[in-house]
């Protein structure tokens, strides 16, 4: 029997993702098209709008998982945030679930999270139209025989992520990037030789490059701890009611001066910034080991970001 329920609940809660983001998507799309007219006013209108609908998509969503498949989110760091402000989010990377539990706990308590996505995801059904109108980043990374084979490629990843980034310093935005590259795995980290218990290494790349993009306009870091008590679940798991409780820690702070520079062609700044970067996940990972051991975590702004 809880087999069978937690299929219905599955099934149900999937058609409702599946019918909220087909509704959605129309008005995003559409909206998405008038941007292309060459007009300021009207694309930055267009901009706020796009949002709007988006952060709605978002708002029917979390009725769905508090109606079919309820999920305590527990919140610590209590942080300061707004809708105003210019943010860089970073977060570990461990299930599909990490998105939807950034999308629910920000959700209309900063500017709707732009991800970084890899060029190809422009495809996907739907969903790659969608990502475009909203104008969230999409890199291209070259490899080192593609750029041996093409030299002249050298420094178009840089380039594209300026143009995306660029497009930022209109109006307030929150950038998201899981510095890990890739989800977290047992095989990944013991590859990795990872110094950290429960992190993999951090890239520095993507990072810093949309800092030297952005310039001063971003001067806010939200740093994000995601763990999941028992195991880390599968986007059907928690759609299908297998998730009770997960908890987040939130942590704000200035960007450094010291993060903002040339990583490509100043070396004494690259290693300086993933030094940086590495302390910051050295924090993050002793936060995750305080998540893990704690029975009772505090819920003072739990309820506000449901």
């Amino acid at each position: 029997m809880r087999a069978l329920l937690s299929l219905i609940r599955g099934s149900l809660a999937f058609l409702g993702y599946t019918l909220n983001t087909l509704f959605w998507f129309v008005p995003i799309l559409l909206l998405g098209l008038v941007k292309l007219l060459p007009i300021p006013a009207l694309r930055k209108l267009m901009s706020h709008l796009v949002d709007g609908c988006a952060s709605n998509w978002i708002s029917v969503n979390t009725f769905i998982q508090n109606s079919l498949h309820p999920v305590r989110i527990d919140v610590q760091g209590n942080p300061e945030l707004t809708r105003e402000e210019w943010y860089m989010v970073i977060a570990n990377h461990q299930s599909w679930v990490d998105i939807l539990v950034l999308q629910r706990i920000f959700n209309r308590k900063i500017p709707f999270l732009k991800f970084f996505l890899k060029q190809q995801l422009l495809y996907v059904p739907v969903l790659g139209l969608a990502w475009w109108a909203l104008d969230f980043p999409f890199m291209r990374r070259y490899s080192t025989a593609e750029l041996k084979k093409n030299p002249r490629l050298k420094g178009k990843d840089i380039e594209i992520t300026r143009r995306a980034c660029a497009k930022f310093k209109d109006k307030p935005v929150s950038v998201m990037n899981f510095v890990e590259g890739t989800r977290f795995q047992a095989a990944k980290h013991k590859k990795q030789n990872s110094p950290f218990q429960h992190l993999l290494r951090p890239k520095a790349g993507g990072m810093a490059f949309a800092l030297s993009a952005m310039g001063e306009q971003i001067h806010k870091l939200v740093d994000v701890a995601i763990y999941y008590p028992g195991k880390v679940p599968s986007f059907w798991d928690f759609i299908s009611g297998q998730v009770d409780e997960i908890r987040v820690h939130v942590t704000v702070a200035d960007i450094a001066n010291e993060m903002r520079g040339d990583y490509i062609n100043d070396r004494e700044f690259k290693q300086g910034f993933q030094e940086q970067l590495n302390q910051i996940w050295a924090r993050k990972d002793g936060i995750l080991a305080q998540l893990a051991g704690e029975k009772e975590i505090k819920t003072e702004v739990s309820e506000q970001h449901a």
